[in-house]
């Protein structure tokens, strides 16, 4: 991984993503106790970071390849990723989701096109069944993080920051929090900013309970998560750090930051509340981490990822009436 392969990626991906914004808000500053930029990931094509990683690698097939087919294992956002650019490119795509799978993603996923099969979180191992369906069906398995041209693409979300820093005149050493699952966004954004914003400094943020990268970063080799479940922040229960992911986050990021599950539906609410955008609890862990670990950020702006806004209505409508301003 280089970024070389980054910059490859956004050629490829020009004029394909939305380059989303950095939204900001003095309420929300004025709660993080700093000012606060928000980069809304949530609006990017099927609502998710996903797409630039999808994109990315699907274009980078051979075109006989590709007319194979593609697929993946997904909580979610890749699995609509990978279907909607599938669709584009008018090839197959099949999803493997786990079964408690937020509803809304599972609908998405088939309605853009993907054939879906359940497993059961719990009990069955997902990279197993995904390998076993390429080999039967001779389609390409395109993984989540742990793909060199999924890193490159979601590093293409590294080359923005750096430009839209650069015009703020951002130019201070800053965190950059990034909402973590198996490390393929925060690890291409990592190589990214090393080559174009040193001055930028990436930190992961999980839930409790699945802070394996965290723990990892300070052990200095990979943990694994003792549960696979039980976190409405579905989109980020990997069970350890990525092959290819954690040596760049060991070697670029800094300390990973831990959230709870309250927190993090707390920062769905002010999102919505403040920014006027729709983001799912995994997605929202990073602006979490900027409201209730303000002691552990040091410096006087810190840059969020917003990476994701796929939430099941009857979570989001329960967040709103629980921790809403008029609840």
């Amino acid at each position: 991984m280089n970024i070389d392969m980054i910059q490859a990626a956004a050629q490829r991906l020009d004029n394909r993503i939305i380059r989303t914004p950095f939204l900001t808000s003095p309420f929300i500053d004025e709660r993080a106790g700093r000012r606060v930029w928000i980069k809304a990931e949530c609006l990017q094509h099927t609502r998710s970071f996903k797409f630039r990683g999808a994109w990315s690698a699907i274009s980078a097939l051979a075109p006989d390849i590709r007319a194979k087919g593609v697929m993946g294992f997904s909580s979610g956002n890749h699995g609509q990723a990978l279907a909607r650019v599938a669709n584009i490119f008018e090839i197959p795509s099949l999803v493997v989701m786990p079964s408690d799978a937020a509803q809304i993603k599972i609908n998405n996923t088939r309605q853009l096109g993907a054939e879906i099969i359940l497993y059961e979180r719990n009990s069955e191992n997902r990279e197993q069944i995904g390998a076993d369906i390429a080999k039967e069906r001779g389609m390409t398995l395109i993984k989540p993080f742990d793909d060199p041209e999924v890193i490159a693409g979601q590093g293409t979300t590294g080359l923005e920051i750096a430009d839209q820093t650069t015009k703020l005149g951002l130019l201070q050493k800053t965190d950059v929090l990034v909402c973590c699952g198996g490390g393929g966004l925060i690890s291409g954004i990592a190589l990214a900013l090393e080559a174009q914003a040193p001055h930028l400094r990436v930190r992961s943020v999980e839930p409790e309970h699945f802070d394996d990268v965290a723990r990892s970063l300070q052990s200095g080799e990979r943990k694994r998560n003792t549960r696979r479940s039980g976190s409405h922040c579905d989109a980020i229960l990997t069970p350890e750090p990525g092959k290819l992911t954690f040596p760049i986050m060991q070697r670029l990021c800094g300390p990973g930051l831990v959230v709870s599950d309250v927190e993090a539906l707390q920062a769905m609410v002010v999102a919505y509340e403040h920014l006027g955008v729709i983001v799912e609890p995994g997605g929202a862990v990073a602006l979490a981490a900027a409201l209730y670990r303000k002691e552990w950020i040091h410096s006087d702006d810190v840059i969020c990822i917003l990476t994701g806004g796929n939430v099941d209505s009857n979570v989001f409508t329960r967040a709103l009436e629980q921790f809403g301003t008029n609840a």
